[in-house]
């Protein structure tokens, strides 16, 4: 119920009374005594409801459930005697009591009597009731009567009353009295309205209300935690509201304990929340069980999510089905993520219709992404425009990607401004790519560096490139940092491990320098295992140096066959070393073959070195 209390206050309850009542109600009663009649035993139970049929209970609790009746009863007419007798205490029982039961109509004579007669009980929950009935302003009236007399219950009613009112400093005054007399729900209400305004005390508050178990609270105290960088203060705030059946605290709690390898832990609280219909617990289990190998039980629990409206879940669904080849399915949950308002469905099945070829279907959707903010999907469709001729049509579209956050759209538009010469705009998309982690980005500032001289801050960006997974990046660090061991004379092991690492994402150029380095030490089994997956990926370095190493270790026959590799793609040294050896054996009309093909490749000393060669050739071969 906005802007009042859930429950009525009632005076005169025995102390156990009051507890169970909290039970159902964190901030129903206030708790002085105000009247007490003779005569109820301890533990009494006040009402009667959610009893249910007597029928469905055994003979026992049927037994219980008529005495309790009966007592309620005798108890109410108790009451309603001593009010009728003038007893305003009495009056403002029985109207709460009638007020908990929902008969308004009857209550609200009671209540205004004891109210009329200064009872800050009768006055709270005159003012519930009058809310319930939807005189809102006159309840606002009852209750600052009954928190200026020090009502706890009222002041938080009252708090939310002008709070909703727009009052916020008014607001503000009463649930802080609320909270400061213990009242749980004024503290939450305080804490809530204190975090709308950023003020650094709703953390102090929230704790409070927490503190004494309410869950929304804890939860709350959680996202404060987390949002301050602090998962393991969030963690024990989330476990208190997961298992208080707080679902999104079970989520939050899931999502902490995967993101720290706890994935057991994480899926017991991903099914509560789920069991408790959150929807994104469902597909965070998904995840996980994805990420854990089991492809056909995360599809479960996506379909369970999607079909619950959670366009994640229905865009996880489109994603695997597609990549099992069943197509139609595919574009079924993309269209149903879409029409649960989730418009990654439009751009993936921009993504499909462009694997197929169908551009003019792919352009469609990733134009009713891009007009729905989707900033991959402005740049999907800037590059599908730039690469068929209209730049004055993809410019925009980048630019608002990247606005948007999109790197990649950033890291284009440098690409865009670099081909126009505009070095300065260029280098300017490329740095805010490059902080936003974009390797090849941080790359192209590392070359513009080089080329300034700058190699300090060449090093730099190379390393931040490496760092991001660029191959190229690696090689380049290595080679910078191999010419400084140069300059001082001293190998170590940086530019060596630069140079590794590019070697093993697959660079040429880095898997001969480090078989070139493994060489140096004598390790020639090493060096052969590099020179031969560079020569194998088509490096014509690593052709040569692997005929060189094969040469020396005796592989004549097989090192001929590199040497041919290299040479065929323009290795001038190459083509050298293969008419030396037609020439050795004879071969003169072939050597001559390569002595030509040497010449024309170079370098300087080659060409030099291959036309001596063919001189001497042509003279043995006229002789």
């Amino acid at each position: 119920m906005a802007g009042g209390p859930a429950g009525a206050e009632q005076a005169g309850r025995l102390p156990l009374q009051r507890a169970q009542d909290a039970q159902l109600d964190e901030a129903a009663f206030d708790s002085d005594p105000t009247f007490e009649y003779p005569g109820v035993p301890d533990g009494h139970a006040s009402f009667a409801e959610g009893l249910g049929d007597a029928g469905s209970v055994d003979a026992a609790e049927s037994f219980e459930a008529v005495l309790a009746a009966r007592e309620q009863g005798a108890l109410e007419a108790r009451y309603r005697d001593a009010a009728e007798a003038g007893d305003a205490g009495a009056a403002s029982l029985l109207g709460a009591l009638l007020l908990r039961r929902g008969e308004l109509g009857a209550a609200e004579p009671h209540l205004r009597r004891a109210a009329a007669a200064g009872l800050r009980a009768g006055a709270n929950n005159l003012g519930v009731l009058l809310h319930q009935r939807g005189y809102r302003e006159e309840a606002g009236y009852w209750w600052r009567a009954a928190a200026v007399a020090g009502s706890a219950p009222a002041a938080h009613a009252l708090g939310l009353h002008l709070r909703d009112h727009g009052d916020e400093p008014g607001a503000e005054y009463w649930l802080l009295q609320a909270a400061e007399q213990g009242h749980t729900g004024g503290a939450f209400a305080l804490a809530d309205l204190l975090e709308h305004r950023r003020d650094a005390r709703a953390e102090k508050w929230f704790r409070a209300a927490a503190e004494v178990g309410h869950r929304e609270a804890a939860y709350r105290l959680g996202r404060l935690r987390e949002s301050a960088k602090d998962p393991a203060g969030a963690e024990p705030w989330y476990r208190q509201a997961a298992a208080r059946s707080h679902a999104a605290a079970a989520l939050r709690l899931g999502s902490l304990l995967e993101a720290r390898g706890d994935r057991e832990d994480a899926a017991h609280w991903y099914r509560q929340a789920a069991q408790a219909g959150e929807p994104r617990a469902a597909c965070a289990m998904g995840f996980l069980l994805r990420d854990l190998g089991d492809a056909v039980g995360a599809a479960d629990w996506w379909r369970e999510a999607a079909e619950a409206g959670d366009g994640n879940a229905a865009n996880a669904l489109g994603a695997l089905h597609d990549e099992w080849g069943e197509t139609e399915m595919a574009q079924q949950w993309y269209r149903t993520a879409l029409d649960a308002g989730d418009h990654n469905g439009a751009f993936n099945l921009g993504l499909m219709a462009a694997a197929q070829g169908q551009d003019a279907m792919a352009e469609q959707w990733y134009r009713r992404a891009a007009y729905a903010g989707h900033r991959e999907a402005g740049n999907a469709l800037a590059v599908m425009l730039l690469q068929r001729g209209d730049t004055p049509g993809a410019e925009p579209w980048f630019c608002k990607a990247a606005e948007a956050g999109s790197v990649d759209a950033a890291y284009n538009l440098g690409i865009l401004h670099a081909d126009r010469g505009e070095l300065h705009s260029s280098q300017e998309w490329y740095a805010r790519a490059a902080a936003e982690g974009h390797a090849d980005a941080a790359l192209q500032l590392g070359v513009a560096k080089e080329r300034r001289g700058d190699f300090g801050a060449a090093i730099a960006r190379y390393r931040q490139a490496a760092d991001g997974g660029s191959a190229e990046g690696a090689f380049r660090l290595a080679v910078l940092l191999e010419r400084r061991e140069d300059e001082s004379g001293r190998r170590g092991a940086d530019a060596e491990r630069w140079y590794r690492k590019a070697a093993e994402a697959g660079h040429g150029r880095a898997q001969v320098r480090v078989g070139v380095r493994a060489a140096e030490r004598g390790e020639t089994e090493e060096a052969e295992l590099w020179y031969r997956r560079a020569a194998e990926g088509g490096s014509r370095s690593g052709a040569f140096n692997l005929g060189l190493l094969l040469a020396r270790e005796g592989g004549e026959s097989e090192a001929i066959r590199w040497y041919a590799t290299a040479a065929e793609a323009g290795h001038g040294r190459a083509a050298l070393r293969l008419a030396l050896i037609a020439a050795r054996r004879g071969e003169l009309r072939e050597a001559r073959v390569w002595c030509v093909r040497a010449a024309e490749l170079g370098p300087e000393a080659v060409t030099e070195r291959a036309e001596r060669l063919l001189e001497a050739l042509r003279a043995e071969l006229s002789a």
